[in-house]
């Protein structure tokens, strides 16, 4: 075995000097200083195809050894030099698709090298922007939204509306996922009306809120226009697909066997449900909960439809209060005439979103190791 084969099983499995945790810091730490330097020399494209090709690099260091290592360096540079004999930047996404026909299908082992290439286009275009998003930001204005009141009550508002629509939809749509799992005479078409929300506009799934629940409709008492009421049905309109079909893939992967063992031990069906089902597929329930409840966050349309103006009890003011869904408050921001302070409330809107999936993992998926983030 080479060395270079070596070095690179060592970065895969983190058997040799440089573990998995090391490596993965490593990496994150390159691609930092280097994002950096593009940003600073206003070559944001340059960072780009760096990151397209330290993506091949590893792929190659860890399936083909240096010559992969070589192979990755030297296709990236060759389709940065056509990039900039045509300029033309498509060539980095043109590049890498004729570099897998090429590479890809010739050896085996250089297979991994154009995987990586490619799939590097795609993260490349969902990590770019945010990454420009993010060091483009003012701290002034991100302090001054962080003190903002109104700020405040988006915030908690956000949170708030969310979770209760993440918890009816689950209360309500795991039982139907369970069935939808165990299979019943119309099925198909429960999951094509669990679906719909999927493919319906969502301004036009607040109309529909608005018909269903709303004056004149089948429960008028509830009074759903720019209530929290309507606010969190808006929300589970369009999260509820996601909750329940996670959870309907996870009652699918616990084998009914087990099941029927706790029926032949004197369980009713309802208690091998709560004591075996539930429990095993308690991982996939959360999943689409966690979903649900981003869905819940990013909804714009239904939301702006029903509540667009959303009156809510206000725990640190002690009262009700008026305030905004993150997403209605940020649009209205923007078309007030200042793209600066609307992407400073939505820093702060990532920022507290991806902290709290951070707590969500820790808490229920890595309680095993300790705190240990991987």
């Amino acid at each position: 075995m080479s060395t270079s084969t070596r070095v690179g099983r060592s970065i895969a499995t983190g058997s040799g000097h440089l573990g998995r945790g090391s490596a993965v810091l490593a990496v994150l730490t390159v691609q930092v200083i280097a994002f950096a330097a593009a940003y600073v020399a206003e070559q944001p494209t340059l960072y780009a195809l760096f990151a397209m090709g330290s993506a091949a690099a590893i792929a190659g260091a860890t399936g083909g050894g240096l010559r992969g290592v070589a192979a990755a360096a030297v296709a990236t540079g060759v389709v940065g030099a056509i990039g900039w004999a045509l300029e033309s930047y498509w060539i980095l996404v043109v590049g890498p698709v004729i570099f897998t026909l090429v590479v890809g299908t010739t050896e085996r082992r250089w297979a991994g090298v154009a995987a990586a290439t490619m799939g590097s286009v795609l993260l490349v275009a969902l990590a770019l922007p945010l990454a420009l998003f993010v060091a483009r930001q003012d701290p002034g204005l991100v302090s001054e939204a962080l003190r903002s009141p109104e700020v405040h009550r988006m915030l908690y508002l956000t949170v708030y509306g969310p979770l209760l629509a993440t918890l009816f939809t689950l209360v309500f749509g795991v039982p139907l996922a369970y069935l939808l799992a165990r299979g019943f005479p119309g099925r198909p078409l429960v999951e094509g009306l669990v679906d719909l929300p999927l493919v319906v506009p969502h301004s036009v799934a607040g109309l529909l809120i608005l018909f269903g629940f709303g004056r004149g409709a089948a429960f008028p008492e509830l009074g759903v226009l720019g209530t929290t009421v309507g606010m969190v049905l808006a929300m589970a309109f369009v999260s509820a697909p996601f909750a329940v079909n996670v959870a309907r893939e996870a009652f699918e992967d616990v084998e009914r066997d087990v099941e029927r063992a706790a029926r032949v031990h004197g369980a009713s069906q309802f208690e091998a449900f709560r004591r075996v089902s539930l429990p095993l597929a308690a991982r996939g329930v959360l999943t689409g909960g966690v979903l649900a409840w981003a869905r819940a966050v990013s909804e714009f349309g239904a939301v702006a439809v029903v509540a667009y103006n959303v009156s809510f009890f206000y725990p640190p003011a002690g009262e009700v209060v008026t305030g905004q869904h993150a997403p209605v408050f940020i649009f209205n921001t923007f078309t007030a005439g200042s793209l600066a302070e609307s992407s400073a409330v939505a820093f702060v809107l990532l920022s507290m979103s991806l902290g709290i999936f951070l707590l969500v993992r820790w808490l229920a998926y890595d309680a095993s190791t300790a705190g240990v983030i991987r």
